[in-house]
């Protein structure tokens, strides 16, 4: 599950910094690599479901990654 956990968080910290840079500079990064076709809407649809699994799951992530003392 942390593999699980490292993507989906990965994933997130690339839609913020998409949506940060598109505000900032009218920069979309998914655009400039993927260009308009078909596979900016999958990055999306990843980012949005990623977001969606750690909002649901975020308590069982935070006990999964804590320190054991």
């Amino acid at each position: 599950m942390k593999k699980l956990d490292m993507i989906a968080m990965i994933l997130l910290v690339i839609g913020g910094l998409n949506w940060g840079l598109w505000g900032v500079f009218d920069f979309n990064v998914v655009d400039y690599i993927f260009g308009r076709v078909w596979i900016d809407r999958v990055v999306y649809f990843f980012v949005g479901i990623s977001a969606v699994y750690i909002a649901i799951s975020w308590k069982s992530i935070k006990a999964r990654w804590a320190l054991k003392r």
